[in-house]
């Protein structure tokens, strides 16, 4: 387990560089890879730690240096944001209509769940939007939506507007900023910067609720 998980961490830090490999053996099933990398991510509750943020961007910043199509880009990873949300609210709704109990789902911690419905108490329905930037509650706000009781058509268009935002301004951000010369030669930095700034609200809720107690 412990290699396993040593071997995770390798390959995520040096994102760009592994995903500069696939495409020299894969070829244009790079996108293929990718589209199912962001579809589990965001649509199989047991699997919040994949890349989201960070693989957005260097596909992105890959795209600047034309090694892939941006636009197809676009459409490919939009459509699979949209479509892991949909199938993460659908089995949501499957645990609701059976009643079943929350807590024994493998790898999701009930803190996890109580997180994400905090984020519903403060945000409302925008929080199908603003939890595509927050890792883990990016996973868990289509399920606990769909445990919530949110209307399927109400979903619906938060979910199409949140997955345009975040894989558009992500991919239009390493675009634009991947060509920058220290950007490209210190990709792994960036990479693990926005990893930081992505759990950073996650960090501070959860330093707030160890002060209140």
């Amino acid at each position: 387990m412990q290699e396993l998980l040593a071997t995770f961490m390798a390959w995520f830090i040096h994102l760009d560089t592994h995903l500069l490999e696939l495409i020299g053996t894969h070829g244009d099933w790079v996108y293929l890879i990718l589209f199912l990398v962001i579809f589990v991510e965001t649509g199989v509750i047991v699997m919040p730690f994949l890349p989201g943020d960070s693989l957005l961007f260097i596909a992105g910043a890959l795209a600047a240096k034309g090694w892939l199509d941006p636009w197809l880009l676009l459409g490919l990873l939009f459509c699979s944001a949209v479509s892991g949300d949909a199938l993460n609210f659908a089995i949501g709704a499957w645990f609701k209509r059976r009643a079943l109990d929350t807590s024994r789902i493998p790898l999701v911690k009930p803190e996890h769940i109580e997180q994400t419905h905090q984020f519903f108490v403060r945000h409302g329905g925008k929080t199908i939007i603003l939890a595509r930037f927050v890792p883990i509650v990016r996973t868990l706000a289509p399920f606990v939506a769909a445990l919530g009781a949110m209307p399927a058509r109400v979903f619906f268009t938060y979910n199409v507007a949140g997955g345009l935002l975040w894989t558009g301004s992500l991919l239009l951000a390493g675009y634009v900023f991947g060509g920058i010369p220290w950007v490209s030669q210190n990709l792994t930095a960036v990479v693990l910067g926005i990893v930081l700034l992505s759990v950073m609200p996650a960090l501070v809720g959860w330093l707030r609720q160890r002060s209140k107690q």
